[in-house]
């Protein structure tokens, strides 16, 4: 029984790092990066982790607040 205690909490633990690790950009992020994700990602709204690999994909013709979210979440 301590056993499976053991690794469902080590799953929930796990589980919990994944989600915060994905979470969804900032209200400060999404003001910066509003224009650009309108204008070359717009069929990624709502998808956080699209919408970052999109903005990645135009890194070269994003505002220069945008270039620094995109980089400052792995871009």
């Amino acid at each position: 029984m301590k056993k499976i205690l053991v690794l469902g909490f080590t799953a929930l633990t796990f589980g919990a790092s994944a989600v915060l690790a994905q979470s969804g950009p900032s209200q400060q992020e999404q003001a910066a990066c509003r224009s650009d994700a309108m204008k070359y990602c717009s069929s990624h709204i709502g998808k956080p982790a699209e919408m970052n690999a999109c903005l990645k994909i135009n890194k070269a013709n994003l505002s220069d607040d945008c270039k620094k979210v995109t980089e400052s979440r792995g871009g």
